[in-house]
């Protein structure tokens, strides 16, 4: 099972969040999870198509990351370790702005 997280982080404070992610919270939350990749918008203008191409109300999301879990139940005993731990609670002390989470997203998908 792969869970898709999607975040729309305050545009205006943004470099800070990237800075902080790539230094401290990308690094550990791949040390500690299985992490298949995060990534961080780098500036280019999106690409949206289809029937109904509306933009959403915060654009498109800035920062994805994709964990591989074996099942919900391993998802929840490990969200818990690594982010109840005092490694987590750490990183996160230096984070620049948690109330820069305009919106977040989780989704869960099978491999086909």
């Amino acid at each position: 099972m792969f869970e898709i997280r999607c975040y729309h982080y305050d545009p205006a404070k943004f470099d800070d969040y990237k800075k902080w992610a790539i230094d401290e919270a990308a690094p550990f939350l791949k040390a500690n999870l299985n992490v298949v990749g995060f990534w961080l918008d780098n500036g280019n203008a999106i690409e949206l198509t289809g029937s109904d191409p509306a933009p959403q109300k915060h654009g498109a999301a800035n920062v994805t990351w994709i964990i591989n879990w074996d099942s919900k139940e391993h998802r929840a005993k490990g969200f818990k370790e690594v982010f109840e731990g005092e490694g987590w609670q750490d990183i996160w002390s230096r984070h620049p702005d948690a109330d820069g989470y305009l919106q977040m997203e989780a989704r869960f998908a099978e491999e086909v």
